[in-house]
């Protein structure tokens, strides 16, 4: 696959553009030590980056029309060797920007005075500004997307390494705020790597809707190339790696809407994640720590503190991405064939959607690698109940010689009264005398033990692993 450097652009004549616009949402570097990444992701939708892309595309473009005979394989020759930022100078294309009041104008023609007279007239033949903007900014995404993948592999490598470890970790689990049943961490963990994984499938399945190339012309119906626009639209789609836009209508935004939305789901998963993480490591709980460096200091006043900053700022960036999902569904209600500032709309959250994403991905990854799992504290919280944790049990237990509904009632009956009293639960069951004649001391013992009744917990988080890891290896594949 050809790769081509990174652009951003924009269709003609819309409102508010700013030639010289810089990304709305820098990628924030608050961690004592940054995540080690394959892209920077605010880089590739910079002004330079941008103007890269765009010739990028134009050369793509000449060279699909030249294969086809629209315009002289000369001037795609010309052309080609002129769209770069070495024959291209940025100064000029805003110069020329400011003087046409227009966007793309501006590239296309210092381009064209590049190639100089005897070809510079093949420049942008046929197409239109969003054939170029849209189809140099899907190549950003693409990129991008190729670099969340990746951050989403190592949150999942971490995660996956939580699952192995921990698979026999016993654990209280809890549902509605209240102990439940015996779990282990491995299996907690295992929760959080098949919801990931499932938006790493959502974000596979869409590519073939996203990456897309556009070359239909002013509203789509190739009228400036004829019968052979389709044919040159495959071509140049072929040449950037992409796909041909079936229908090459310029108000298609919802796959980028889509996107959003996709990233949206996967930004509260790692919410979900961080969350978990920051209340277990409550002095109540106190089973979970994210790490720390040196001097780090939690408050200003009470020395002591040691707040789940990562995570909070996992909740404020991921909060700030799911925020953008109404914003990309206004940018899908286009008026007739196009309308420009629908185009910036959807354009300027799936750009902040990347951003928020990539750097959730990168605290959670950061969180998860150094993660403290308190093994001790977890074991002490079984067995603050004193039994009521296993009390399913017990009743299973029992409702072998008795029935299940009357060993129901018999166990609800010691729990109630176990907590109104302030009793322990295992003193009251073995004062009962008929818990006494329907079970032995050693049963007792054997049912009243968190460790025997995590079921298949450690099972499940060893096979959830394993889907993790080959998730992984798959993360090299090609997006297209």
């Amino acid at each position: 696959m050809l790769h081509i450097p990174s652009a951003r652009g924009a269709s003609e004549m819309r409102p508010g553009q700013d030639p010289a616009r810089e990304p709305l949402l820098e990628e924030p570097r608050m961690s004592a030590t940054p995540a080690p990444t394959h892209i920077d992701l605010p880089e590739l939708f910079t002004r330079r980056a941008t103007l890269e892309r765009w010739l990028a595309v134009e050369a793509a473009l000449s060279r699909a029309q030249a294969a086809h005979g629209v315009i002289p394989a000369q001037a795609a020759d010309r052309i080609e060797a002129c769209a770069n930022l070495g024959s291209v100078d940025i100064d000029e294309v805003t110069r020329r920007q400011s003087e046409t009041g227009h966007t793309m104008m501006g590239l296309v023609l210092a381009l064209s005075d590049a190639v100089g007279d005897e070809h510079g007239g093949w420049v942008h033949w046929g197409a239109t500004t969003q054939n170029v903007e849209q189809t140099a900014h899907v190549l950003a995404v693409r990129d991008a997307h190729v670099e969340l993948l990746a951050r989403l592999g190592r949150v999942l490598a971490a995660l996956a390494s939580l699952a192995e470890e921990h698979a026999e970790t016993t654990m209280a689990g809890r549902t509605h705020w209240r102990q439940a049943l015996p779990i282990t961490f491995g299996y907690k963990v295992s929760a959080w790597i098949d919801a990931l994984l499932r938006s790493k499938e959502r974000m596979a399945e869409c590519e073939k809707r996203l990456f897309t190339a556009m070359a239909g012309g002013a509203v789509g119906t190739f009228a400036s190339m004829g019968p052979i626009g389709p044919a040159v639209q495959d071509e140049f789609a072929a040449r950037l790696g992409l796909r041909p836009m079936p229908v090459p209508n310029r108000s298609l935004q919802d796959p980028f809407a889509e996107y959003v939305g996709i990233l949206a789901l996967l930004c509260a998963s790692l919410t979900a994640i961080g969350d978990e993480i920051a209340l277990l490591m409550s002095d109540e709980f106190d089973e979970l720590a994210e790490p720390t460096f040196a001097g780090q200091v939690g408050s200003s006043t009470m020395p002591q503190k040691r707040n789940p900053g990562k995570c909070g700022e996992i909740t404020i960036v991921a909060s700030q991405v799911m925020a953008l999902v109404p914003l990309a569904l206004q940018g899908v209600q286009h008026s007739h064939e196009v309308e420009g500032a629908r185009s910036v709309i959807v354009e300027r959250a799936v750009e902040q959607a990347i951003m928020g994403t990539g750097r959730g991905l990168t605290l959670v990854a950061e969180v998860l690698e150094g993660l403290e799992v308190r093994t001790e504290a977890m074991t002490r919280n079984l067995e603050i109940s004193r039994g009521l944790i296993v009390a399913e049990a017990l009743m299973l237990g029992l409702a072998g010689k008795t029935g299940r509904q009357r060993a129901h009632h018999l166990v609800h009956e010691i729990a109630e009264r176990s907590q109104d009293d302030g009793r322990p639960f295992d003193d009251a069951l073995r004062a009962d005398p008929r818990v006494a004649e329907l079970a032995t001391p050693e049963e007792l013992e054997r049912w009243l033990d968190p460790s025997q009744y995590s079921g298949l917990s450690a099972d499940i988080a060893r096979s959830t692993a394993a889907r993790a890891r080959e998730a992984i290896e798959r993360n090299g594949e090609s997006p297209c």
